[in-house]
């Protein structure tokens, strides 16, 4: 899933965006109320995080001109503005939720989720290959329902994967997908892809995570089929 957070103290978005990511979302930043107007038109996105006090357009005439536009990506207003005036302004303007800082990141990743499971016109939020169930609003995965516990990367891979069923997904798309900033090493990928094959399909006595020869990986439902890996 990619956000957006358009926030002009560059420290602070760098720090969501480094939090975010380690939650296994891909993040795009904007410092600025036309940069990030210009990503959210623009960007396939499943929420927005927006600061109210930007240079060049603020934040409530970002959120009302998405609005205007009938972009109705979710909006998760972050602001030092506090006020009961200025949350109601917000939230009016067409923001779904209101976080004041100094804020706690557990409660910001809460509401994102909370934002993301109630999000019309998203994309399904459950993903199903076979008894394979990615939640992508709880950040859990399961199978056959049994929850299985996944690191954020282990998760972002599975999330790729899922997203495609049966298609052969190759090594670049999923380190772009899931290590969006960091070099590009196949050998994370590999790496993941183990762990991850430990965890979904090794103590089912399946084998739903497939390698394909000379291009990547795909996910599968494997059920009452032998479903044989290429290690």
């Amino acid at each position: 899933m990619r956000i957006l957070v358009v926030e002009d103290e560059r420290e602070l978005a760098a720090t969501l965006k480094r939090g975010l990511s380690a939650e296994g979302y891909s993040v795009d930043l904007a410092h600025d109320g036309r940069e990030g107007l210009w990503k959210a038109r623009t960007g396939d996105y499943a929420a927005i995080i927006l600061d109210l006090m930007l240079p060049l357009l603020n934040g409530y005439r970002v959120c009302a001109e998405l609005r205007r536009e009938q972009i109705g990506t979710p909006i998760l207003v972050l602001s030092a503005k506090d006020g009961d005036w200025d949350q109601a302004e917000a939230l009016d303007t067409g923001a779904d939720d209101y976080l004041a800082k100094p804020f706690s990141y557990l409660v910001l990743v809460a509401r994102l989720r909370a934002l993301l499971r109630r999000a019309p016109g998203q994309a399904a939020p459950l993903l199903t290959v076979g008894d394979l169930t990615v939640d992508l609003a709880a950040r859990t995965c399961r199978r056959a329902g049994r929850q299985i516990a996944l690191t954020p990367r282990e998760f972002a891979v599975a999330e790729v994967l899922a997203r495609r069923p049966g298609e052969a997904v190759s090594k670049y798309e999923i380190l772009h997908h899931a290590w969006p900033d960091e070099a590009e090493d196949p050998n994370l990928v590999e790496v993941r892809i183990s762990a991850l094959r430990r965890k979904i399909d090794t103590p089912f006595g399946r084998s739903s995570l497939q390698t394909v020869r000379g291009v990547g990986y795909r996910l599968v439902d494997d059920r009452g089929s032998s479903g044989a890996v290429d290690d």
